[in-house]
């Protein structure tokens, strides 16, 4: 949680930490103010960014309203349902705002989805359905999301909310959540592309893609990438077919089965970056794959094998530049979880997922203004930490409040 530090108890650094705080937010804000025709929507984005990096306890149209000394909570419900603004607009600023911050060479684009427990179902695309954040099916909204790691630090980069077919199928439920007509039913991988898409054409900078087994066992996105070239290092399940070669000749083989025959030589102990204990070891392998693939180009499987249970495996399909290294393909498996961190700091920090809002647009201007206070709490972060001399870490935690 923020903390608040009063000017009667702050020292003199922290009275212009909090000084500085005050002017980055007020620069981000100029960055979007463009994007809202009105004075009033205008400023009460301002306050609204402000709420969200508060230390309110629920970042809720109430208490966001009470924050910004509003007696009601109209002016917020206004800001997000009929106030005359773009949320992809202020998405694309987001975009900007992150590469000009934090971009790198070897940037990563992380793809992954988190659930929004709701109760009812009146909110755009409610259903039961699994959620990998409960652990378990739950009545939730479904959003998928593109994560940016660089050297430099990590955040959300852009959002879209998963429509489940029953959702897209029925026109009545559609109109009463706003959803507009040109939104058609796409899968999570079908999602996760369009995320892609618009990053490459922004043309962030970043080397690898990487995901989990939804995405992973997506061929047409993986072929997708390698249409464009993209490194990826995508999980599998153990049952993935894959083309390598065997004593018959080329032929498609689980996942599991290539693991099966990787000699005990082939295994390396690495860490796979570091988690909240310190490095995360595990021994690793990798077995070429697609014997007649591009020239200059490297396919591989890459087997994770934990250090405490030798028989718990995970599986990864991975395709970059030939030369590429087993421990280079090691960092870009173990950078997917930067996302995760980053659901879980968006959640507690800024309140990613503690919007009442239940139609279409709503749930896109609160999302989207919620990564960019997000972001703007990473972007801090990454040059405290420079200024001091340090690396960027992997999570935010501020001290101290930005109003």
């Amino acid at each position: 949680m923020v903390q608040r530090v009063t000017e009667a108890e702050a020292t003199e650094p922290e009275l212009a930490e909090v000084s500085a705080w005050a002017a980055g937010l007020e620069a981000m804000h100029q960055r979007i103010a463009d994007r809202f025709a009105r004075a009033e929507p205008r400023r009460q984005a301002l306050a609204y960014l402000q709420g969200l990096l508060s230390p309110i306890e629920r970042k809720n149209g109430w208490q966001l309203a009470e924050q910004a000394g509003d007696g009601t909570p109209d002016r917020t419900q206004r800001l997000l349902a009929t106030a005359d603004w773009d949320a992809d607009a202020v998405r694309d600023d987001l975009r900007a705002y992150v590469v000009e911050h934090l971009g790198h060479p070897s940037g990563i684009l992380i793809i992954d989805e988190t659930g929004f427990v709701k109760k009812g179902s009146k909110s755009a695309g409610v259903q039961r359905q699994y959620s990998g954040t409960a652990g378990r099916i739950e009545n939730c909204q479904i959003g998928v999301f593109l994560a940016y790691a660089s050297p430099r630090g990590r955040t959300l980069l852009d959002r879209e909310l998963y429509l489940p077919q029953e959702w897209a199928a029925d026109a009545a439920r559609r109109r009463e959540a706003g959803i507009p007509e040109t939104v058609v039913f796409q899968t999570k991988p079908q999602l996760a592309q369009a995320l892609l898409e618009r990053a490459l054409a922004a043309k962030v900078p970043a080397e690898w893609v990487s995901g989990d087994e939804v995405y992973g066992n997506d061929r047409r996105l993986r072929q997708w990438l390698e249409e464009r070239q993209v490194g990826y290092v995508l999980a599998i399940k153990r049952t993935e077919p894959l083309w390598a070669l065997t004593e018959q000749g080329p032929a498609q083989v689980a996942a599991q089965a290539l693991a099966a025959q990787l000699p005990p030589q082939a295994w390396q102990r690495l860490s796979a970056g570091a988690g909240a204990k310190g490095p995360r070891w595990y021994d690793w392998a990798r077995v070429p794959i697609r014997p007649l693939g591009e020239a200059g180009k490297g396919y591989w499987l890459l087997v994770r094998r934990s250090l405490t249970e030798p028989t718990e495996l995970a599986y990864y399909v991975c395709y970059g530049p030939a030369d590429t290294t087993l421990a280079a393909l090691v960092q870009v498996a173990g950078a997917r979880w930067a996302i995760e961190d980053c659901f879980e700091t968006a959640k507690g920090e800024v309140g990613l997922d503690q919007y009442e809002v239940r139609r279409w647009v709503g749930w896109y201007r609160h999302i989207t203004l919620a990564l960019f206070a997000h972001a703007f709490l990473v972007v801090t972060r990454a040059h405290a930490n420079e200024a001091d001399g340090q690396k960027g870490g992997p999570c935010v935690r501020a001290r101290t409040c930005c109003r």
